[in-house]
């Protein structure tokens, strides 16, 4: 599990040490010089900033289901048994490289302690990892931000991109997914002692979310709230407590995180807004790189491999392990 809970007393106007010092820990670039999970450089986070008033959006991509992805291989083959020249070009390279997060509590944060980034996206991605090298640590996490996925996969900077991302119809005209393997909803975050409920509720309020993220997207959509941006989750908390952010909106799952850290701050009961299915992000062109890992998930949520990841990491603050998601084929 990562470092325990940030806590003490919220601050206006400036942020808090503790929490400081876990941002500048989760911007350290480390890198192994063993064998077993490398991390690649990544730079310190510039300081978040509130954004200028949005462009109209432009009409969403529609489609039947953005759940539905290529169907999985009938079973793993052997390594000399592979006939895609990308899924062979990275056996020959020796490890996986995956786009994560490292700001996210509970799903992918930077232990302060051992300098590892732990959660249950890290999980997924290492069974992915164990079933192409026969060994979890063959690979390399690369931090970036919700903006950085799409963008990185399209440049085939990374093989695939684990960071708690929502499939959408718009997102599968540049990029493909997995099956869904994990799925959440957009709440709000708020102060102990708000009554807002909902995003409805913070009319005239300032509420953050992350650049790049469908939570965003969400939020502009509502009327009366007030965005405001950041980076990542964490710079929104950092927002927060510093008094320039009135509320955080997010996946559930990521929320439930930050409360974690901020003991000043709880995830209202109300319903979820929106449907949120995780998938793992992959190349456009990548269609065998898909049904390879849609075999591994399948075989992962079969086996109970998922309800135990589920229990390592999120047992404790959602309770627990709920059936894994359904997967839905035919793309």
């Amino acid at each position: 599990m990562t470092g325990g809970p940030v806590t003490g007393r919220r601050l206006r106007g400036r942020p808090r040490r503790d929490l400081l010092t876990l941002l500048l820990a989760g911007g350290a670039a480390i890198t192994t010089a063993c064998s077993g999970v490398t991390y690649a450089d990544t730079p310190v986070p510039t300081p978040p900033a509130t954004s200028a008033a949005p462009a109209a959006p432009a009409t969403p991509a529609t489609c039947a289901d953005a759940t539905a992805s290529y169907d999985p291989l009938p079973a793993l083959p052997p390594a000399n048994g592979i006939p895609d020249a990308k899924v062979r070009a990275i056996r020959d390279r020796g490890h996986l490289v995956v786009g994560v997060s490292a700001d996210t509590y509970l799903f992918a944060a930077r232990n302060p302690i051992s300098g590892r980034i732990e959660g249950f996206d890290i999980d997924i991605a290492r069974e992915v990892a164990r079933a192409l090298f026969g060994d979890p640590d063959k690979i390399q996490l690369r931090v970036i931000t919700a903006a950085d996925r799409i963008p990185l996969l399209e440049k085939q900077e990374v093989d695939m991109v684990v960071r708690n991302m929502t499939m959408t119809c718009d997102r599968w005209t540049r990029i493909a997914f997995s099956a869904e393997y994990y799925h959440s909803g957009q709440k709000v975050l708020v102060a102990k002692g708000s009554t807002a409920v909902t995003l409805a509720d913070l009319k005239g309020k300032r509420v953050c979310a992350p650049r790049g993220t469908s939570s965003l997207d969400k939020l502009r959509s509502v009327s009366g709230p007030v965005p405001v941006t950041a980076e990542n989750h964490t710079g929104c908390l950092v927002l927060f407590q510093q008094g320039k952010a009135d509320a955080i909106t997010g996946d559930d799952t990521v929320l439930a995180g930050l409360a974690a850290q901020d003991p000043y701050t709880v995830v209202t009961k109300a319903p979820a807004i929106t449907a949120e299915p995780y998938g793992i992000g992959l190349n456009k062109s990548d269609v065998y790189l898909a049904r390879y890992v849609n075999r591994v998930l399948a075989d992962v949520k079969a086996s109970g491999r998922w309800r135990a990841i589920y229990t390592t990491w999120l047992a404790g603050p959602l309770g627990p392990a709920p059936a894994p998601p359904t997967a839905v084929y035919g793309r």
